[in-house]
């Protein structure tokens, strides 16, 4: 039987063409537009890290005077976001977590060897050695460098693939010497292409946006230190601080921690609250914002990555598909009601309304489908618009597997859904007052 209704229903879509390419111009432009927006925010709410994001926090402390807080906003909201030096040389002292890392990005000249390349700058990260470990960084050749390496401030450093490639070609990179600045260094690692999105690790306003292109290199957080190698994230001082980076009036380090199970995480908590009450018998952190330690995701949730004018782009994507809907309901109605004689005549000879419901129904669901076509058409377009703008998530504006069955299911659900009120009213005319008519 709905093999029956199907050729009912392209016999009808076909007499009544121009009705019907409109009912699925309707709604391809709906699902095209609303399928864009969702890709794109689909994207940028990805887990970076699967599998351990879970065991990964970040603790935040607040050593700013008083006279440094945003009036108006809660206290929760108006945390720096970075820690001080001797803080965060603090806490990795103590080791009270499975694995800890300090870092901050920065920026780098790079001096190639060869005469063919021309000097150039690159961006990375400045970082402790469980930086690897931690964040299960996936290594195409070597490894990272040993807690030994950043006491000794080693001149090692980790080169993303992308940069290995660059200057290396398909030689081994491991070993060879690069000189950064005005320094040498070993390369210890090449990275396989590794570029969570988004970049959770990021400072705010760093220099590579949440979305942005992927660090080139990696070296020790203490050898950049001494090097006064440039530091490209939030360095924020006040009182005598100056821009001295070892002052503990200057926060410019971002720290992560993991963490393997709750109850170390509850641990955790208790540690830095006892830290935070130890500087506040000391004369620091006299402002009332207590330690926190956040999670990957809700620290995601806390900085609102993803920018408030694509939300907005969603909902009124959205809106636009529930107009377009609404044209098609109207655009069904009136052609189920100008069947009416067949539908009499299909009655009057033991159909039974239900029949009536699902033939309709099945002539709903193939103007989705065909809809849908055109909204993946649609979308795709969308999407390549998307990626030729230079925000940083642009580059993520591609369609997966889910979103790519989720077009078609979310088409013909809402053809459906918009064919649901034309078919109960076709289907419940009296067929003795259509045959009379006819």
């Amino acid at each position: 039987m709905p093999a029956h209704y199907l050729a009912l229903a392209l016999r009808s879509l076909r007499h009544h063409r121009v009705l019907t390419a409109l009912m699925i111009l309707a709604i391809g432009l709906g699902i095209g537009a609303s399928m864009t927006m969702i890709t794109v925010l689909h994207a940028m709410s990805g887990d970076p890290l699967p599998g351990r994001s879970g065991r990964l926090y970040t603790p935040q402390l607040d050593p700013r005077p008083l006279s440094r807080g945003k009036p108006g906003r809660a206290v929760a909201d108006d945390l720096p976001g970075s820690l001080t030096w001797p803080d965060a040389m603090a806490l990795l002292r103590a080791r009270r977590a499975d694995r800890q890392a300090a870092m901050a990005p920065g920026i780098v000249a790079v001096r190639p060897g060869s005469t063919a390349l021309h000097p150039f700058f690159a961006h990375g990260h400045y970082a402790t050695a469980d930086f690897f470990a931690m964040f299960g960084t996936p290594f195409r050749a070597g490894g990272g460098w040993s807690a030994a390496d950043d006491d000794a401030r080693a001149r090692v450093v980790v080169l993303n693939a992308g940069l290995a490639r660059r200057l290396f070609g398909d030689a081994p990179a491991v070993g060879r010497t690069l000189r950064l600045d005005d320094a040498d260094f070993r390369v210890a690692g090449v990275l396989d292409d590794w570029h969570p999105q988004p970049a959770f690790y990021m400072p705010r306003n760093g220099h590579g946006q949440a979305f942005g292109e992927a660090d080139q290199f990696f070296l020790p957080l203490a050898t950049a230190l001494d090097l006064k190698l440039a530091i490209t994230g939030n360095f924020s001082c006040w009182g005598g601080g100056g821009d001295d980076r070892r002052s503990d009036h200057c926060t410019w380090v971002q720290f992560w921690t993991e963490l393997d199970n709750p109850a170390r995480a509850r641990a955790y908590r208790d540690f830095l609250d006892a830290y935070w009450r130890d500087q506040q018998a000391h004369g620091r952190f006299p402002r009332p914002a207590q330690a926190r330690l956040y999670g990957l995701v809700a620290w995601l949730d806390h900085e609102h990555l993803i920018p408030a004018d694509l939300r907005l782009q969603l909902w009124l994507a959205l809106g636009f598909l529930g107009v377009c809907m609404v044209n098609t309901v109207g655009l069904l109605l009136a052609k189920f009601l100008r069947r009416g004689g067949e539908i009499g005549v299909r009655r009057a000879l033991g159909a039974r309304r239900r029949d009536i419901f699902a033939q309709l129904g099945v002539e709903s669901a193939a103007i989705g489908l065909a809809g849908g076509v055109l909204g993946l058409a649609l979308a795709q377009l969308g999407l390549w618009s998307v990626r030729s703008r230079p925000d940083g998530y642009a580059q993520l504006a591609h369609m997966d597997t889910a979103m790519l069955f989720g077009t078609f299911a979310l088409a013909v659900a809402a053809s459906v859904l918009a064919g649901l009120l034309p078919a109960w009213r076709a289907c419940r005319i009296a067929p003795a007052l259509q045959l009379k008519a006819s």
